[in-house]
């Protein structure tokens, strides 16, 4: 017998990913997004370097139980007092190339998680 998973066609997967060009669905990006399976949105930083408290907001919103921070052709951690925000939330994040979180949200939205990655397209 042979199983396999079917995955909702309402759900958000990342269909492609290389420098400066992000696929989701059917939609194609060439600026920072978030992305959660259920909601899909424009993301003000462009770079690392740009990311404020403000910027966390939309992702706080969603209640993840994980957060992925895609930081662009490289991993780069943000300041300590910007994670703080997340630690207070009690979200779950992981900080890595945005290559690398693509993949990992694919993973964890196909385990049915409650999963949001705010990507830095570079």
């Amino acid at each position: 017998m042979k199983f396999s998973l079917d995955r909702p066609a309402t759900l958000n997967f990342v269909r492609a990913y290389s420098p400066g060009v992000l696929r989701i669905g059917e939609h194609e990006f060439s600026r920072s997004v978030i992305v959660s399976a259920e909601s899909l949105a424009d993301w003000r930083p462009q770079q690392i370097g740009e990311l404020t408290a403000a910027d966390l907001e939309p992702v706080l919103a969603l209640r993840p139980e994980v957060l992925l921070l895609g930081s662009g052709a490289r991993q780069v951690f943000p300041t300590p007092a910007l994670l703080a925000q997340l630690y207070a939330a009690r979200i779950g994040f992981e900080v890595m190339d945005t290559g690398a979180a693509c993949r990992t949200y694919n993973v964890l939205v196909a385990e049915g998680r409650a999963v949001a990655a705010a990507l830095i397209i570079a």
